[in-house]
């Protein structure tokens, strides 16, 4: 993965670049979660306790890299921004599968095609 890339094998890149890195990282690690079915609870539970431990490692493991907050930042704002954006689906999802199979029903009374 690429947090734990030594630093000799990272690309040299414009200033910023780093924390668009993690921001992209953590949005991506919450989307693909949740629209694999996850549930938000443990997901981001989860990425909220590897962000600060990530950081943690890049300092301790022998590759030459520090923990900085503001990548930690990064790394949580990911996650907020992915919820953010995938909650108007997760609404619509569960309007649609918590529907009863009477709130489907045609006027002919017939539900997916199949009579009663």
């Amino acid at each position: 993965m690429i947090l734990f890339t030594p630093s000799s094998g990272v690309p040299t890149a414009p200033p910023g670049t780093d924390k668009l890195v993690h921001f992209t990282l953590f949005l991506a690690l919450t989307g693909t979660g949740q629209l694999a079915g996850l549930r938000s609870g443990p997901l981001v539970t989860a990425l909220v306790c590897y962000a600060p431990l990530s950081e943690l490692l890049q300092a301790a493991l022998p590759i030459h890299r520090h923990a900085d907050p503001l990548d930690l930042a990064a790394d949580l704002a990911g996650v907020l921004v992915a919820l953010a954006l995938l909650r108007p689906a997760r609404r619509s999802h569960l309007r649609v599968s918590k529907r009863s199979p009477r709130a489907a029903r045609s006027s002919t009374g017939v539900i997916d095609g199949s009579a009663d």
